[in-house]
């Protein structure tokens, strides 16, 4: 797991003067920036062919085009035109922001049991997500043509050329690549033709290696020559439904013909007197970003502190609360009608920020009922709260010279999709119809023609009307955590873009667990879980955000990328840095026993624990901070000093607080155990009690 710091690879920043003082959030006086446009990309090449279209005079979504159509072929574990996604665009002509989703679609052929075993029962994630009834019909390649046909300056002929050439001469295979091809071998052979570009002779491409690609050269030049029409209505069609139904699915010529398009408007909302647009339903992304933002708007969060226990804790109950809004309302509008409004009123916000407890986790949030802030009254429905793994994606920002913005996050959903690669035509395939809901009942069901429910949120941030940042994420469901948490920290923690994104970052979606990044302190840990979260044993990646950020009084152009992959930023005139390959966090050994409270580990480390004559010890202050000591005046007298530091012995302090305790020889572990304290049968409002809440 990285230490995330501000690692910077071929920095070449130019500037013919200093850099003035940013009118807006997310730059400060020692950024340097450029003026005739900017790329942030997850991968250096593709960056590259986004600069190179708009160094040759084309808009931000002509770049947009060129550098989605290369990462299908440098990075091809995350997106490509066997996918789906959602571009934004800011029209500076016009002053206007539009979207176009090109979500994947489920067949016609389909029904809300497609994913029931025999017996009734959700077949498990892992099992439903290879096969070909996983496969939703594709909308990336005809998403990029329609936005060129209407917003670019250029054809789908103009911008092609660099992907065909990287997938005709091959690419070097970066660090990430070659990490999630290690990760995933036997998923890409599963099929056998994956296995044959990414596993050669059964040996996972290195670092380093040549990767080429020839059959998916050959198929970006027949979209070169015939357009999208290749895919929804030709012979490259022709070969993905005929692999599809041969792994078990259901897709036609028809389905693939039938594809569309849809524009859509985005969500608005406001923030600290910011205006923030994301992405509207069949997204749950923009709705689930904004109702955290909102919770958190009703508490001091600068004066909390960035990765405070104080401000974690009411970020995770924050997200507890608008994750289950989005479990139980949030799908196709086409299809359901979703509360827009009154999942964002103010009055419905200030209802649920009520239920965040300060002092502990809850452990019974459900879902509101935001239908009467919008004076309707709808019947539930059943909210599918499976846990699914992550899913990866990419999201890349771009802005022109001529102030137009592109905001646009795309995917296969999986890494490597449903590792299903279409036989002679290279590319691999979505597994998107299993996020759908896998139970039937839901407004997530599924059903034919239906986008199924999405996380991605490219989303803008606008000031005095005009948008100054673009930013997104990939990471499935974390997609919004990510992208909330880095709008968190350029406007309320004040931090300058590339910082923002590389601060720790945590994600909850259900009590009580805890994903989290290196660098979220000890002590911070202890005390959340004090509260009763429950935080993973090892910290992980989460998500890979990208962003440019418009100083628009004084015409710069600044960008921010993410080291989980090779982040690039690249200005048409100046700047251009990539990310360095994160060095591992050090691993810390656990020591002669372990402490468990309620099942979770708690992560102490064995230079904080002594095990003496038969009694275990941890540091004073390390013990009383994960057990939620108040009063730590009553243990002075049990303190141990040893070798110059201050233990307590773990039962008698535990006892004292009124843990049940016993000890597991299996494993050497102390194991602790005790009730929560039983939840009010009447609604509290704990919000007028906060010492972080914002009165006026």
């Amino acid at each position: 797991m990285r230490v995330r710091a501000l690692a910077l690879a071929s920095a070449v920043m130019l500037a013919s003067a200093s850099p003035a003082l940013a009118r807006v959030p997310g730059v400060d006086d020692k950024m340097l920036g450029a003026t005739q446009g900017m790329v942030a990309v997850s991968h250096p090449l593709a960056a590259q062919a986004g600069k190179e279209i708009l160094a040759k005079g084309g808009n931000a979504v002509d770049a947009a085009a060129a550098i989605q159509l290369s990462l299908n072929v440098v990075e091809p574990m995350m997106s490509g035109i066997g996918g789906g996604g959602f571009m934004m665009i800011y029209l500076k002509d016009q002053n206007k922001i539009t979207i176009l989703d090109s979500r994947e679609m489920a067949p016609k052929n389909v029904d809300p049991k497609l994913f029931l075993d025999k017996d009734g029962k959700p077949v498990p994630w892992f099992e439903r997500h290879t096969g070909g009834k996983a496969v939703g019909v594709p909308g990336t390649l005809k998403g990029v043509e329609t936005a060129l046909a209407k917003y670019g300056t250029m054809k789908l002929a103009d911008v092609i050329d660099p992907a065909i050439a990287y997938a005709e001469n091959g690419v070097p295979v970066n660090w990430a690549t070659a990490m999630y091809i290690k990760d995933d071998v036997k998923k890409l052979q599963q099929y056998g033709t994956a296995g044959q570009v990414f596993v050669p002779n059964g040996t996972p491409l290195q670092e380093g290696d040549l990767l080429v690609q020839p059959d998916l050269a050959k198929t970006l030049k027949l979209i070169k020559e015939k357009g999208s029409d290749v895919l929804y209505n030709g012979e490259v069609g022709e070969a993905l439904v005929a692999e599809v139904q041969k792994r078990g699915g259901t897709m036609t010529m028809e389905d693939l013909r039938n594809y569309t398009v849809k524009e859509r408007e985005p969500v608005r909302g406001t923030y600290r007197g910011y205006e923030i647009a994301s992405m509207s339903p069949p997204s749950s992304g923009g709705l689930t970003i904004l109702q955290i933002l909102k919770l958190m708007e009703g508490y001091d969060v600068q004066k909390m502190g960035l990765n405070s226990a104080d401000y974690l804790h009411r970020l995770i109950e924050a997200m507890h609360l608008a994750y289950a809004d989005r479990a139980q309302y949030m799908a196709d509008e086409d299809f359901y009608p979703v509360p827009k409004k009154g999942l964002i009123d103010e009055n419905y916000i200030k209802e649920r920020r009520k239920l965040i407890n300060p002092n502990q986790a809850s452990n019974a949030v459900k879902a509101g009922d935001p239908w009467k802030y919008e004076g309707k009254a709808p019947g539930a429905s059943q909210a599918d709260l499976e846990e699914k793994p992550v899913g990866q994606t990419t999201h890349f920002s771009v802005m022109d010279k001529w102030g137009n913005m592109v905001a646009y996050t795309t995917t296969i959903e999986a890494v490597f999709g449903s590792g299903i690669m279409v036989p002679g035509y290279g590319f691999m395939l979505n597994n998107e119809m299993t996020d759908f809901d896998a139970t039937p009942g839901g407004v997530n069901q599924v059903e034919p023609g239906k986008r199924p429910r999405s996380s991605m949120s490219p989303t803008m941030i606008l000031k005095d009307g005009k948008p100054f940042m673009a930013v997104g994420s990939p990471g499935g469901p974390t997609i919004i955590t990510s992208v909330a948490q880095t709008i968190l920290n350029v406007i309320d923690h004040k931090l300058p873009i590339q910082e923002a994104i590389l601060a720790p970052r945590i994600y909850s979606s259900t009590y009580p667990n805890v994903r989290w990044e290196a660098g979220i302190e000890q002590d911070v840990i202890l005390q959340l879980m004090a509260k009763g979260h429950v935080f993973d044993e090892k910290p992980e990646n989460i998500g890979n955000v990208q962003a440019v950020i418009f100083d628009y009084e004084n015409g710069i152009i600044y960008g921010g990328a993410d080291d989980t992959r090779e982040g690039t930023v690249l200005g048409v005139d100046r700047v251009s840095f990539r990310m360095l390959q994160p060095q591992s966090a050090p691993q810390r050994e656990k020591g002669p026993f372990n402490l468990q409270v309620n099942g979770a580990q708690y992560p102490y480390y064995a230079d904080q624990k002594v095990l003496k004559e038969g009694t275990s010890y941890i540091l004073a202050d390390k013990l009383m901070l994960g057990l939620g000591a108040a009063n730590q005046e009553e243990f002075k007298p049990y303190i141990v000093e040893m070798d110059g530091k201050s233990y307590l012995p773990v039962r008698k302090v535990a006892e004292m607080l009124g843990y049940k305790v016993s000890w597991s020889h299996a494993d050497s572990t102390v194991l602790l155990e005790k009730a929560r304290p039983a939840a009010s049968t009447e609604m509290q409002d704990y919000y007028k009690d906060d010492k972080y809440q914002i009165t006026k």
